[in-house]
């Protein structure tokens, strides 16, 4: 449907490089995978099925083949990635995900230790095969990164073949760069920013205040990822001004 309203900033067009929205799904049913598609898909760029559901999640072949239909890109989350790895099972994450179809996984460290270079070995073997995802920063609220780390270990994985970088934060949002009470380190996003491409960095923030703070700091096609499935709406509304918290962004 047209609105003719002006002053709306122009948001990129499926398929995008950047302005994602990146899904967290923690296990959809196949019929709410259908339902949540028929109202939000045009606005969904890739799904994660979070840490590791795939392997607990019943007929999971034709939940994947519903977003493959619509031509929603899906990937196991990285968590899956360390717990084959942790058990020296590379080859065999790889058969499942070539064998799943997929064209996307998220390499990460976040609860296992792996030394840097090995990591970027990694997403070098996976690239020949695969877009690859890789998540900078740890699920340990007491493992501080400082900013010029960050920049080190998110230049590197891009140079090893990463599409994009993801910014780590879990699924509530309360670690890696942000803060345990959720709020966001702002002296190292904006360090980040200094050094790494915004498109190249999608940034998990799956709490709305989160979301705010990068529209106003990126624009509205900055990338975004851990959004609930029932957040997809809203937060497209919130990228254009049509929400309370970001109505004056947008206006002259």
């Amino acid at each position: 449907m047209y609105f003719p309203l002006k002053q709306i900033p122009a948001r990129t067009q499926k398929p995008r490089n950047e302005g994602l929205t990146m899904v967290m799904d923690k296990g959809l049913s196949i019929q709410e995978v259908s339902n949540f598609i028929s109202i939000a898909g045009p606005y969904v760029d890739i799904v994660k099925l979070g840490f590791g559901t795939s392997l607990v999640t019943p007929n999971l072949k034709e939940k994947l083949k519903v977003y493959n239909d619509h031509g929603i890109p899906v990937y196991f989350g990285g968590t899956l990635f360390e717990a084959f790895l942790i058990r020296n099972q590379f080859d065999e994450y790889l058969k499942m995900v070539l064998d799943a179809g997929l064209k996307h996984v998220e390499v990460s460290d976040g609860s296992i230790t792996i030394p840097h270079t090995e990591k970027c070995g990694y997403i070098e073997k996976l690239a020949k095969y695969v877009t690859v995802l890789s998540e900078v920063g740890s699920k340990d609220a007491t493992h501080i990164i400082p900013p010029y780390k960050w920049i080190e270990l998110m230049k590197a994985e891009l140079e090893a073949g990463s599409q994009y970088v993801i910014a780590e934060a879990r699924e509530a949002g309360n670690v890696g760069i942000y803060r345990s009470s959720g709020e966001v380190r702002e002296g190292l996003v904006q360090e980040i920013l200094t050094q790494i491409p915004q498109d190249k960095i999608i940034w998990e923030a799956p709490q709305k205040a989160q979301q705010v703070y990068f529209l106003e700091l990126c624009g509205s096609n900055v990338n975004l990822g851990n959004i609930a499935p029932n957040e997809v709406i809203p937060l497209e509304a919130t990228r254009i001004g049509l929400r309370g918290d970001t109505f004056q962004f947008f206006l002259d």
